[in-house]
């Protein structure tokens, strides 16, 4: 889990299946002396459990990925430069519990991280 040490959510606006929050990166946190030693920038895979984790928040409930039908890495991000992100996060839940997800990860306007993919709860 990465909520509470990696980020925390300093804010989280909902309305009608759409949800738009606030992260604070945490710029001392260790996978950062590994990923990359005086450059950090905050890695894929903890792009994609930080969409993971809101949808859990937002949801209430543990969900598990079943499907990545499009994930797309734009712009990096240094938590260093930039330690808050905005994460535009939008979902369908199905009758047979799957929750289509489509989310994004941005600073400064612009789309960091792109993902469009299948969770069941």
């Amino acid at each position: 889990m990465l909520q509470g040490n990696f980020f925390t959510i300093s804010s989280v606006g909902m309305e009608n299946g759409s949800a738009l929050a606030v992260l604070d990166l945490n710029p001392s946190h260790p996978i950062f002396e590994g990923h990359f030693p005086g450059h950090p920038v905050v890695p894929g895979v903890c792009m994609m459990q930080m969409v993971k984790e809101m949808l859990e928040h937002i949801l209430g409930k543990e969900t598990k990925m079943e499907r990545a039908d499009h994930m797309k890495f734009l712009r990096v991000i240094n938590p260093e430069e930039n330690s808050l992100v905005v994460m535009d996060l939008k979902f369908i839940i199905a009758e047979n519990h799957k929750v289509h997800v489509m989310a994004t990860l941005g600073l400064d306007g612009q789309v960091c991280f792109k993902f469009k993919g299948l969770f069941s709860c």
